[in-house]
């Protein structure tokens, strides 16, 4: 079988931009699917970089990401470059999952641009915001929460609200505060403006992403809220925590937890990143050795 050398999301949606400036897709979950082994090498789709790590991280003898943005690939090797260069706790105020001022995250860039290429560091010289601001601020997704967060959410809930969702607490504990205190007529509505097919195309997600989807998109992520808020513990959801209030704090991604980073650093010569579409790297390498898919 001749496989094509492009991909259909090629033709249709915007790669010019970062469109995700950090993985949204858990990586405990997907690490528990894949069961990564010492002998694996093992595809990943870049994004942003932080599952491609985190196979990394969890142990496989090789981790090839791909991407068909330039600018996804840029976010993936800065990260790569601040495992390399900076420590732990710098690397968490340079991402945003904690505070830190502008000229902070300035300093700690220009101690990771050297080990830059130069595309990307041309790439990133030119996104002085994204920068200051922590770079997984730094896509279209990003904006679109961080909309709702400043635009959105304010109407329904207030801080203290929010502080007390994000405390969490036994299983009963999170139904009755989401039954009898989040669950509000006004935040129902408003959400489901927020996050309906034609909002979420024109400012989060390309409307070619949704080219597949059946039925409501609001209907189905508000129940898959109601899941996350009530079935999880919002207290350990580090999505969440950035979503509603934009850091992760204590609750973080996989391949961000200080238990996680030693083992990323010194495994980071088992990772290559290259601009292709999925079926063309199956076409150049024919799947040669590869046994895990993400």
């Amino acid at each position: 079988m001749t496989l094509p050398s492009t991909t259909e999301a090629a033709t249709r949606a915007d790669f010019s931009r970062i469109r995700y400036a950090q993985v949204w897709e858990d990586a405990d979950v997907l690490l528990a699917a894949l069961d990564v082994q010492p002998s694996d090498t093992v595809v990943s789709i870049a994004s942003a970089g932080d599952n491609a790590l985190a196979l990394l991280g969890a142990g496989a003898d090789r981790v090839i990401a791909l991407d068909l943005n330039p600018s996804q690939l840029a976010c993936l090797e800065l990260r790569v470059a601040a495992y390399r260069e900076l420590s732990h706790a710098e690397l968490l105020v340079l991402i945003g999952s904690r505070t830190g001022t502008a000229e902070e995250r300035g300093r700690l860039f220009r101690r990771c641009r050297r080990r830059l290429t130069a595309a990307v560091r041309a790439f990133w010289d030119s996104q002085p915001a994204a920068l200051a601001g922590g770079i997984g601020g730094a896509g279209k997704f990003e904006n679109y929460f961080r909309l709702f967060r400043s635009c959105v959410l304010p109407l329904v809930h207030g801080n203290a609200m929010v502080t007390e969702l994000l405390r969490g607490g036994p299983p009963d504990v999170r139904e009755r505060f989401y039954k009898q205190q989040w669950d509000t007529w006004r935040w129902r509505l408003l959400f489901k403006f927020f996050f309906s097919r034609f909002m979420m195309g024109r400012l989060g997600r390309d409307p070619a992403f949704f080219k597949y989807v059946e039925g409501s998109v609001a209907e189905r992520i508000l129940s898959r809220t109601r899941h996350a808020l009530t079935a999880l513990d919002p207290a350990e959801n580090p999505y969440l925590h950035w979503i509603l209030t934009g850091i992760h704090g204590e609750a973080l991604p996989w391949a961000l937890r200080a238990e996680n980073f030693e083992m990323i650093r010194n495994r980071l010569d088992r990772l290559e990143w290259h601009e292709l579409t999925l079926e063309a790297f199956l076409e150049r390498e024919r799947v040669a050795g590869v046994v895990k898919f993400n």
